[in-house]
This record gives structure tokens, C-alpha cells and sequence, in this order.
């Protein structure tokens, strides 16, 4: 983890725009499931078996789809609860094993460990200190001490424990990398010494991943930055030249690659992958991530923040899906609590699916996603000392609290392990979540249902990815890859949702869809485009911030162009200056159409006749193109919107 991290999560940059990635065919996806024949690989004395990479998916010998689940250790003091020091290999290595073994005793169900090969070890001490990245005073003569004496006798110790190894390098990224810099250059000194290793050359049981969380390249343009395709092909030629020094050496270790932005953003990847054999994707993700959920949004503090399952799976679709559709993806970092515990990176807590949390929809968006390996990122120590023993609700421990990632983690651990969580028994029922009878979409928008499947026994858990959808008019509301909804235009429609049990027994939810330009739901309306403002869905009351503006964004654009007029309509007097506005640019600070309520409740916009201030000129909106409606105010009265509609009739 990044000591930066918060920053960067505050900085609003982890859901920067990027291009939509067209869902494979079901063509496509019967392609990539058919195995191929792995490589050939020498015998290097592990009892492991080959894993290689077969389009999206990592795969063993007999053609099985295989996604990994584990946990990280470090070598130093700091991280060892200084349980040895003095650069004691011998104490280092006795704490870890200790730390494997207890992990494992304590019924863990993990087949990887993520393995930091810690600047502590290959600094030369003769320099001044600097900046704790791992590659300013790196000497290689120390690194490849430790890697006989230390690193590689740890692997072989993990790997001897069933335990995939995945090495990452020393440190961490510095804020700004740029192709054939020296952070490039220690990189490819680092895995060309690593890969040329006899007892690390193709070894099955060893993996590699590349670098640790690099935020921003310098870009074609001169600037640096963690997103837009041309720093990403910087990116793609800055991992490439270190895949290149790996192949020369060994053909067949599987690699990682990471993203920018702290590993969290890969889109640009998608036009230009990094090119060879055996590789995937190094993805991070802690709460606030990808649009998921901080402990703020928790129901106990109120719920004030946090986009739920929603607009995390719109955040993970955007910057991991693009990567994910054609590579496998390994989350090499992740965790969570509540901040009380001081005992994790990412503050929120478990949470439920399709709800408010983040373990529970991460889980799910990587069970959903189908190729996605990942780890606990909690420390050594912590997990060694689990138990299983249920807490006491208002004495629960980091441990034993279902709303911190241990406890339920293990027992998902166990269910992989086991092969799923399915049941065989009495299918009983079958529930849309979060849906009973109706669900309002924004038109042109996207979301997934979740169905969930009860059974005798009284176990319930997902089978989206087994139900079949049959939409009553596919010209309104389209359904592709795995529940996800696609509202096409303004009506309604019913879906029917269909599932069948191992038992043979079929349920049926069916659900009305209404897709609207305007929803005045909590889900759907944003009160603080601009401002911290507030919306409540029960009487469509929005109080906006100071000089501040809610309403709808359209990241797509709304087309209004066959429509002659958009009425808004207040229900009480305007006390705080409201305009109606309009966006034809995806960018709140653009210029909009301006409508002044004044002393009326009701604004008729003619949408072929609008018109934006730009300096001293007034130029014509494009209602094909509209990105951005709502309503501005001074702030902090009530302001309660009767009704917003199309219609080629203002009467």
C-alpha cells in the first residue's frame, strides 16, 4: 500500500472518463473458455501444478479455470513486528515461516502469498537516507545476496506449503515515472536478476509483479498523468521493456502488470495490452476506490456518503473491466474495517450485497467478473492469531467483527476452497435485490440486478451469473452479461428473471422497469453536482449547498432531440434564486442553458432554441448531446420539484 493512497482517493481521480469497452459476445466467451494446451515446462523440483494464462482466465494442466486467494508478507522489523533486526536473516526467516505455519493452522484456505522483497534488504546503507521508494540506493550486489539467502528460501518454503509465490519488487513507485527512467531501468535490473535465477527460471510456483503502485507517466503531451490512451501507451512501453528483459530469460513465469493512478486504473490498456506470453493484470482496491463505499456511508454514521453496489460496479467496469475482458486480474491489495480497529488501510465495513459496504460487493464484482485472483492484504501476525470463534455484538474485535475483512473472509476462503457455497437442497424462492415489484433507470443508463436464490435449509446466496432475463419490449430495456440492465429510451418493461436449481427446481421473479430521463429517486438524482446538498426522494425535496447545483449527469450524454420541450416544475415558491440549467459539455464548469424561475413555479425550455453565454457570444445547444440538467440556488432552502418531463406540447 502507497503511504499516499488517501490522497489520491480524495484527489477524484480514480473515476476519471474513459471509453466504454464493448461486452464480449457469448461467442467470444465460449472461445475463451476452451482450454489450450499449456506450455511445456522443466521440472524444477516444485510440487505445484503449471498455471499459465489462456485469454482472460488463468488455468492449471487440465484446462480448469483457477483464481487464487491469499495473503501478503514483507520482509523488515517494521513489518515484523520487530520480532528480529539487524539485518538477521536467519531471525527473518524463522518469524515468516512461523507466520505461514500459523496462518495455515489456523484453517486459512489460502494458495498464494504475496511476497515483498523489501528495500531493507538491498539499500546500501554507505548513502544518504531518502524518500522510502526502494530504488535510490539499491545495490545489486546486496539484492542478490538476499535473494539466495532470503527471498528465494522463503518462496521455496511457501511453495513447499502449497503456497503459489508472487514476488514483488522493493519499495514502491515513485509519484512520477516516465519510459527509460530510473526507476524503469531498476525495475529491469531487479527481474532480469530475478528472472535468470535457476531456481526462480520458470519456475511454476513463482510469479512476478512488476511494480508497486505507480501513480502518473509522463505523457506524448509533456505531462504527467494516470490516465488518457497516450499515457497509457507510455505505460504499456515502460512494462513492456521489463517483460522483455523477463522473456529473455524465462518463458513461462507469470506475470503481472500493473496500472497508474495506484494501481487502479487500466483502461488505456484495452487499445494497447502489454504484449507476450503468461500475462495478467495487478489491480489494487480499498474502500472509496472505483466509486465503492467508505465508513462513512455506513447506516450507524448516518449514510451520508458512498454509492453502494451501484456505483462501484460502474467504477470497477470502468478502469478494471476494459483489462479483465481479455486478461486475468489479481487483486494483490484489499481490505477493510471500521477505523476503530487502526488495524487496515481501507476504512468501511462489509456491508450488504447490492447495499451500502464494500466487502460484500467486492466479492461480488470479483465472483462476477469470473477471472479475478485476490488477497487479504491484513498483516501476518493478525491472521495467524484467528480462531473462528464467533464475537459478541458490542464487543466484537477486528477478528471476530463480520463487518471488519477477516471473519468473513475466511469463511469465503473455505467456500472456494470447497468448490462454492452452492447447496443442492429445496430451491424455495428466488429475489431480485433490492427490487420488489419496480425499479426506475435513467434512460441511457446502466444497472445490475442481483438475484438471489433461498433455500429449505435456509441458506441463500447469488446465482445471477446461472439466471436467464427475458425482457416484454427489448426496444426499452436490453439485458447482456450478467444482469446488466440497459435502458434504451423512456417507458416501461417487464423483466423476468428465471433460475434452476442443481435440484432441477425453476422459481421465477418478474419485475416492472421504468426507464425516465428524470427520476426523482435517491439512487438516481444527484444533489451535489456542485455544493454538499440533499435530496429526499419522499417529497422530492433538493436543498443544494451555497451556490450549489443537483439534478442528473449524463456521463454518456442524453439525446433530447426528438422532443420539441422539457418542462420543470416547482411545487413551492422560489426563496433562493433557482434556475433551471442545462449542459451540452461533459463538465460542470462549462457554460449551461440558463432558465430563471423568478417569482413563478414553471420553466418551459424550447430544446431546439438554446442558448449558453461564451464571453460576449451566445452560442446554440446541441439537445443531442446533453450531459448535464438540474437545478442551481443560493442554497439551503427547500426547493421541491413538482415534476421534470418531455413533451412536444408546453401546455
Amino acid at each position: 500500500m502507497h503511504y499516499l493512497f488517501m490522497l489520491f482517493m480524495l484527489s477524484g481521480l480514480l473515476l476519471s472518463s474513459c471509453a466504454d469497452t464493448p461486452l464480449p459476445t457469448e461467442e467470444e466467451n465460449k472461445r475463451n473458455e476452451k482450454p489450450v494446451i499449456p506450455p511445456m515446462v522443466p521440472e524444477t523440483g516444485t510440487g505445484l501444478p503449471q498455471l499459465y494464462v489462456d485469454g482472460r482466465y488463468l488455468k492449471n494442466n487440465e484446462g480448469q479455470v483457477i483464481n487464487l486467494h491469499g495473503f501478503a508478507q514483507t520482509y523488515s522489523p517494521y513489518f515484523n513486528q520487530n520480532a528480529w533486526g539487524n539485518h538477521d536473516v536467519a531471525g527473518c526467516l524463522r518469524y515468516n515461516k512461523m507466520m505461514i505455519d500459523g496462518i495455515l493452522s489456523a484453517g486459512w484456505k489460502m494458495n498464494f502469498v504475496r511476497m515483498h522483497m523489501d528495500p531493507y534488504w538491498s539499500d546500501d546503507p554507505s548513502k544518504a537516507s531518502v524518500r522510502y521508494e526502494g530504488h535510490e540506493r539499491f545495490s545489486i550486489t546486496r539484492f542478490k545476496k538476499y535473494l539466495d539467502e532470503l527471498f528465494i528460501p522463503m518462496a521455496t518454503y511457501a511453495n513447499d506449503k502449497g503456497l503459489y509465490v508472487v514476488f514483488r519488487p522493493p519499495g514502491v513507485a515513485p509519484g512520477k515515472i516516465a519510459v527509460g527512467d530510473d526507476y524503469n531501468l531498476f525495475l529491469e535490473e531487479v527481474w532480469s536478476t530475478v528472472s535468470a535465477h535457476p531456481k526462480i527460471k520458470n519456475n511454476p510456483g513463482i510469479m512476478f509483479e512488476l511494480a508497486n503502485e505507480p501513480i502518473n507517466i509522463l505523457g506524448p503531451d509533456g505531462t504527467y498523468a494516470s490516465n488518457g490512451q497516450g499515457h497509457f501507451d507510455r505505460m504499456k512501453s515502460f512494462c513492456q521493456r521489463i517483460v522483455d528483459k523477463i522473456r529473455a530469460n524465462a518463458d513461462n513465469n507469470i506475470i503481472w502488470v500493473p496500472g497508474l493512478a495506484y494501481q487502479s486504473s487500466f483502461s488505456g490498456y484495452t487499445n494497447n495490452p502489454v504484449e507476450g506470453n503468461n500475462i495478467g493484470y495487478a489491480v489494487h482496491a480499498y474502500p472509496g476506490w472505483y466509486g465503492s463505499d467508505t465508513e462513512e456511508a455506513s447506516p450507524e454514521l448516518g449514510g451520508t456518503m458512498g454509492g453502494g453496489y451501484e456505483s462501484f460496479q460502474r467504477g470497477w467496469n470502468t478502469q478494471i473491466k476494459p483489462v479483465a475482458d481479455f486478461a486475468p486480474v489479481m487483486v494483490t491489495e484489499m481490505d477493510w474495517a471500521p477505523k476503530k480497529y487502526e488495524a487496515s488501510w481501507g476504512k468501511s465495513f462489509t456491508g450488504s450485497l447490492g447495499g451500502p459496504g464494500f466487502g460484500a460487493n467486492f466479492k461480488y464484482i470479483a465472483d462476477m467478473t469470473g477471472n479475478v485472483s485476490w488477497l487479504l492484504f491484513t498483516e501476518c501476525h493478525r491472521l495467524a492469531a484467528f480462531n473462528n470463534a464467533p464475537g459478541t455484538p458490542g464487543q466484537y474485535t477486528f477478528l471476530n467483527d463480520p463487518e471488519a475483512c477477516p471473519w468473513p473472509i475466511y469463511h469465503w476462503f473455505k467456500e472456494y476452497a470447497a468448490g462454492g457455497s452452492g447447496t443442492d437442497a429445496i430451491l424455495q424462492k428466488l429475489e431480485i435485490v433490492g427490487v420488489d415489484h419496480e425499479l426506475q433507470i435513467l434512460t441511457g443508463g446502466e444497472r445490475y440486478l442481483i438475484t438471489v436464490g433461498t433455500f429449505a435449509d435456509g441458506f441463500a446466496r447469488p446465482v445471477t451469473a446461472d439466471t436467464r432475463f427475458h425482457v416484454s419490449d427489448e426496444s426499452i430495456i436490453r439485458v447482456t452479461d450478467k444482469g446488466m440492465l440497459h435502458a434504451l429510451k423512456d417507458g416501461s418493461a417487464t423483466v423476468t428473471a428465471t433460475y434452476t436449481s442443481q435440484g432441477g427446481i425453476t422459481r421465477e421473479k418478474a419485475v416492472t422497469i421504468r426507464a425516465t430521463t428524470f427520476p426523482l429517486t435517491a439512487a438516481m438524482f444527484n444533489p451535489s453536482i456542485f455544493g454538499d446538498g440533499s435530496f429526499d426522494e419522499e417529497t422530492n425535496t433538493l436543498i443544494t449547498g451555497q451556490w450549489g447545483f443537483g439534478g442528473w449527469w449524463y456521463n454518456k450524454g442524453v439525446d433530447l432531440s426528438s422532443y420539441h420541450y422539457l418542462v420543470a416544475e416547482l411545487d413551492n415558491d422560489n426563496e433562493s434564486g433557482v434556475s433551471f440549467r442545462l449542459f451540452d459539455e461533459n463538465n460542470y464548469w462549462s457554460p449551461p442553458a440558463l432558465y430563471d424561475f423568478g417569482s413563478g413555479r414553471r420553466v418551459t425550455v424550447d430544446l431546439h432554441n438554446m442558448y449558453k453565454q461564451v464571453g460576449s457570444q451566445k452560442v446554440k445547444l446541441n439537445p443531442s448531446h446533453i450531459y448535464i440538467i438540474g437545478f442551481w440556488s443560493s442554497g439551503n432552502k427547500p426547493i421541491v420539484i413538482k415534476n421534470v418531463y418531455l413533451t412536444d406540447n408546453p401546455i
